[in-house]
């Protein structure tokens, strides 16, 4: 990374500094106004980039694993990650570094260590009796595929069978192969001419672990005795078999088979089985074999003390069901409950009382692990009910288009959040607690509330408590009931302008403090919200309709640096003015026949009960103009204290006063110039077949990465005339990236979709990108109270506006006064004639005191609006301020602010009023800023940057001096871009898959707390007593058959492994955890705090030994003085 040049602008002059006094503040161009120097406090040693923790539900699953005495519950995925769960508040996430997908996982129970399998046939056993989990060995199969593991409880010997048919043995502590092996042609008929098929199943009899079930794909079992190294017994069956279970007695099991059915076997009667059912199947007349079903996936055969035993299955179903969900059938007796679940089924578990499979197993419960969810079932109540989860496996209820962090909140809003929340949430659950138990929580080091806040494809939006490393859901909002909704695809307007999901949330815009929210969607509406304890109904929803034009085209720099070109036609044959449409409009149609001043959804129009919680205040939608539908919204503003809000897009920017209803502003971009624009465009011909950009996102795979060496943004400007083609097409794709990912994509909704990773287009996409992108689209909209032009000498409310061409525009608010005059005066907005230009396009802008300290925009306090006001009431809130939680609302008028402004290329920290520049930081050259946001940690603000190259950095603020610069994560698709965001006290998060969000710190404090805040997955148990055997059973040799492992399975009894069949691997064990807690920079600093920790423990060892050998060779030098003193005086015939 290059060194940056932090330079001071002194009237007009650039001087470069020397770095020692890159934090001193440049002089003002005011005569006799000198700024006062800001000490800055952060240090590059305040900050160290790591990942938290990860919530939501495992991406793509494929296993899953319970341990019944830790109560600890597992789960792999598809992509080699490992989620643990235990408690709520209690899970964990750990990744197998080949990325291959989990087959299976089993615990060693009750021992604090858990073996997976991978489909790059290795076994990895991993050490849970640490916060942070690691592999302690590894295991890669070379010549043959691992299909199935089975380890006994209480036993260090894993059964691993093969594609082969093979059965081999691994010690689990060593993890060493043993040289017993079970071979495929030693446990079939010696006169089967095929192959069995893979081994599907491996199991020892309950009641003698001498004998070994082995199930192979074509439907031979076979019973093994592991002494004499033979098969006892062999099952033969026509159809394939899935999987099979044992009953505690060891006298039965049970297989389920391809053809829907399931077969009953007696151990010691291997002709034929004892009972076949067809849980599913059409019982046919005249004795005929049911109807084939489709294939039992798996089947668990549970005893119970008091009554009959449990089959549980899953699959099985008839041919005719189609359409039909996934079900689990649970068979009691003579009662069969087929259980539909909404989505397919990747494994079920049966938790039991006891860990012992030779005692009756009293279960319980049943674990399902869907394909999108995970379902507890409770087996001991009437109609099976569910356990309501505690776990925050939702987020992906509806795809999550949108998120934003808040760190340090107010401390009433969670309460107040969960208070409506609770209200919301569904009956019927069971009423036990949660089994899944074990654990214990960590220390909570951190005690600040934090919300998360996410927006969905159906438009809902869900507050999220995310405080102290937890995730727990507090409140949701459905946006889309106050439109009408189109029974089906016929019936839907002809006026929308994405193909599905027309409510899907793109931006949201919260004031915690007021409580005030403001959500933007994709068919270019806004919603503003009130939050309300009490229940309204509303009988006429208050709406505004708002025409936004765009009139003109092409574009080009005055200094002479080419642009790529505009070519965005008019919409008219004249430039017309722009009249606010502030009421509903009548007319669908323009005299040419094309929609005009229709909306794209439909409010409505029936009285609209509003529960406790967020509550409509006002609607906005944007209008078709003359055939042209409107764009989407690309940045949003609200502010409480003004009673304000804006939004803007790439046709231009209105702004509406919500407490009295009316469009305040409504104006192309080009007129917020007015004569002071910078460019020189030309109006062109109409033409009317242009279509809009639609959702965005449209072109871009999830699986694209961008070249960091050629990341040029053409909005920046900076392209010369003579680029090749090939830079310009690397430039037209990462605009498509930039702007998209501001934008919103239908790919959203498909992004849970594994077969379809495409980002599908709009319906009315089809104009080329260069054309509607390289608008100049506002893109930074933001609210305060400060200087607007140079000659000002006291702050005033303003908006600052920031363009994707790098342009700063200021509108100048005059609000009329508090309480009723607030209601009946217009507020009067006008442009200040301030313009400041950055490179690139502006993506955030703060403002801080003189002191340095961060300016938060006014604000409103939050009161309850639905109940009347006593007079003493009414009387304050006249006199009521906006509130300004800020040293410089009592500044005096000679003090001045600094603006600070965050593009997609630099940073500029600008002196107000003078405007002149005395901080610039180039922060890439060759990539963009993605995500810029000014935020508080350790007592002070910094500038935090994710940038699409993967980069996480830090700046200080106001001298922009870099503090933090590390490579992260690459842009590898949309996903990332739309959902990262930076929050106060050195939090961050993102969306890692379309059902995780990953939450990570820039903390250097944080990380130092982190293992204290984990929680612990393993806590000492006693293990549970094995079963009595009683008195006839001992006497008679009933019961239960152990057996020596050791001395069948040692080296002593069965000699070496070839060493070519597997190679073992050591894992890093529990250095895993220092490694796992850093990147970058400070991963090396780590690994080599962890060498030198090695060094001083061998230096430690060297000195112990050097002292042990120093004490050794003292008492030799104290032994021979004393024999020497002994026999000094005697004489040699004396000795």
């Amino acid at each position: 990374m290059r060194k940056f040049n932090i330079r001071k602008v002194l009237d007009g002059l650039t001087a470069v500094s020397s770095a020692a006094s890159a934090s001193s503040a440049a002089q003002q161009q005011q005569a006799g106004n000198r700024e006062t120097e800001i000490q800055e406090t952060l240090q590059s040693e305040h900050f160290q980039l790591c990942k938290t923790v990860r919530h939501g539900f495992p991406y793509q699953p494929s296993a899953l694993a319970f341990d019944p005495v830790q109560k600890i519950l597992a789960i792999g995925t598809q992509t080699g990650a490992l989620r643990l769960f235990g408690r709520p508040g209690v899970e964990c996430y750990c990744q197998h570094d080949s990325g291959a997908a989990v087959i299976q996982l089993q615990f060693l129970i009750n021992e604090g260590a858990l073996v997976s399998a991978l489909a790059d046939d290795t076994l990895h056993l991993w050490n849970l009796r640490q916060k942070r989990p690691a592999i302690l060995h590894s295991l890669k199969f070379n010549r043959e595929r691992i299909t199935f593991c089975h380890l006994p409880f209480q036993s260090k010997w894993l059964y691993v069978g093969t594609e082969r048919g093979n059965i081999h043995i691994v010690n689990v502590e060593s993890f060493t192969l043993s040289g017993y092996v079970i071979m495929w042609n030693k446990a079939i008929e010696l006169s089967s001419k095929s192959h069995p098929g893979p081994i599907v199943h491996i199991s020892d009899n309950p009641m003698d672990e001498g004998k070994l079930l082995i199930g192979f794909e074509s439907g031979t079992v076979v019973l093994w005795d592991l002494k004499s190294k033979k098969a006892d017994y062999r099952y033969t069956h026509d159809e394939a078999i899935h999987s099979v279970a044992w009953h505690h007695e060891g006298k039965q099991f049970i297989c389920s088979h391809s053809d829907g059915t399931l077969t009953i076997w007696n151990v010691k009667s291997p002709t034929k089985p004892f009972q076949t059912i067809t849980p599913h199947g059409k019982q046919l007349k005249d004795g005929k074999k049911p109807e084939p079903c489709k294939p039992i996936l798996k089947v668990e055969y549970k005893t119970t003390r008091a009554g009959d035993p449990f089959i549980i299955l899953s699959g099985g179903l008839s041919y005719d069901t189609v359409g039909r969900r996934p079900c689990l059938t649970v068979m009691h007796g003579k009662s069969t409950a087929v259980l539909e679940m909404d989505y397919s089924i990747v494994d079920f578990l049966t938790l039991c009382e006891t860990p012992y499979p030779n005692d009756f197993q009293e279960p319980y419960a049943v674990v399902v692990l869907l394909e999108k969810d995970l379902v507890l079932i409770d087996l001991a109540q009437n109609g099976y009910p569910i356990f309501e989860n505690p776990y925050p496996l939702t987020i992906h209820e509806s795809p999550v288009t949108c998120c934003e962090y808040f760190a340090d909140c107010p401390v009433d809003l969670i309460p107040a959040l969960y208070s409506v929340g609770a209200r919301q949430k569904r009956q019927g659950y069971s009423k036990k607690e949660w089994p899944i138990s074990g654990g214990n929580w960590g220390l909570i080091t951190q005690s600040y509330p934090e919300i998360i806040i996410t927006g969905h494809a159906d438009g809902s939006i869900k507050f999220w408590d995310a405080s102290a490393i937890t995730l727990q859901v507090l409140y949701k909002l459905k946006t889309a009931k106050v439109f009408e909704k189109s029974r089906n695809k016929e019936d839907r307007p002809n006026t929308d302008i994405v193909d599905e999901d027309p409510y899907a949330i793109q931006i949201i815009s919260w004031c915690p403090e007021s409580r005030m929210l403001c959500i933007a969607g994709v068919s270019a509406h806004v919603i503003i919200y009130r939050f309300s304890k009490q229940e309204v109904t509303t009988e006429v929803i208050p709406m505004l309709e708002v025409r936004l034009l765009y009139e003109i085209n092409d574009v080009e720099t005055p200094d002479g640096e080419q642009v790529p070109p505009l070519p965005t036609p008019g919409t008219g044959s004249n430039p017309q003015s722009i009249v606010p449409q502030s009421h509903p409009s009548t007319s669908s149609s323009s005299s040419d026949g094309l929609r005009d001043n229709v909306p794209c959804l439909k409010v409505k129009n029936s009285p609209l009960k509003q529960s406790p919680g967020y509550q409509i205040e006002l609607v906005i939608q944007l209008v078709w103009v003359s055939g042209e539908p409107p764009q989407q919204i690309t940045s949003l503003a609200v502010n409480s204290a003004y009673g304000l809000v804006v939004f803007g897009n790439c046709n231009g920017i209105a702004m509406v006063d919500y407490l009295q209803k009316t469009v305040l502003l409504n104006l192309g971009t080009i007129e917020l110039y007015g004569s002071n624009d910078p460019y020189r465009r030309e109006p062109r011909s109409p033409r009317k077949t242009r279509q809009p950009s639609g959702a965005g996102l449209c072109d871009i795979n999830e699986g694209t990465t961008v070249p960091e060496d050629r990341c040029k943004s053409p909005t920046s400007g900076s392209g010369s005339p003579n680029n090749s083609d090939d830079d310009q097409k690397m430039n037209n794709f990462i605009e498509k990236v930039k702007t998209k990912s501001r934008k919103f994509s239908k790919m959203v909704a498909n992004d849970i979709d594994v077969k379809d990773n495409s980002f599908s287009r709009s319906r009315s996409s089809s104009v080329t990108s260069i054309d509607k992108e390289s608008r100049e689209a506002i893109s930074a909209l933001h609210f305060c109270e400060t200087f607007t032009r140079k000659a000002d000498t006291s702050p005033s409310p303003c908006l600052w506006v920031g363009t994707t061409l790098g342009t700063v525009l200021v509108i100048v608010l005059n609000l009329p006064p508090g309480g009723e005059q607030r209601l009946l005066q217009p507020v009067i907005v006008s442009p200040s004639g301030t313009i400041l230009r950055l490179k690139g396009a502006i993506l955030r802008m703060a403002f801080l005191d003189t002191t340095g300290s961060l300016v938060p925009p006014a604000h409103e306090p939050w009161r309850e609006h639905n109940v009347p006001e006593d007079k003493d009431e009414k009387d304050k809130s006249k006199k009521r301020r906006p509130v300004s939680v800020s040293p410089s609302s009592s500044q005096e008028i000679s003090e001045n602010q600094y603006a600070v402004i965050c593009s997609e290329k630099q940073a500029k920290v600008i002196s107000l009023p003078s405007q002149n520049c005395i901080y610039k930081q180039n922060i890439t050259e060759t990539s963009f800023v993605l995500r810029g946001d000014i935020v508080s940690l350790s007592n002070s603000i910094c500038l935090a940057c994710f940038c699409a190259n993967g980069h996480i950095m830090t700046f200080s603020l106001p001298s922009l001096r870099p503090l933090l610069d590390v490579y992260y994560l690459p842009l590898t698709n949309m996903r990332i871009a739309r959902t990262f965001c930076f929050t106060n006290n050195g939090q961050a998060l993102y969306l890692v898959s379309p059902t995780e969000i990953q939450r990570l710190t820039y903390s250097q404090e944080t990380c130092e707390n982190l293992q204290e805040m984990l929680g612990e997955l393993f806590t000492p148990v006693e293990t549970p007593e094995a079963p009595n055997r009683g008195f006839f059973k001992g006497l008679f040799g009933g019961g239960a058959q152990s057996l020596d492992r050791e001395e069948l399975f040692g080296e002593s009894a069965s000699g070496k492994a070839s060493r070519s069949l597997a190679q073992h691997i050591p894992g890093p064990g529990g250095i895993e955890g220092v490694k796992g807690a850093a990147s970058g920079v400070v991963g090396e600093l780590a690994r080599a705090r962890l060498a030198l920790d090695e060094r001083g423990q061998k230096l430690g060892e060297l000195e112990e030994k050097t002292a042990a050998m120093l004490y050794s060779a003292d008492s030799f030098s104290k032994h021979a003085h004393e024999m020497m003193l002994k026999y000094k005086d005697k004489k040699w015939y004396q000795f």
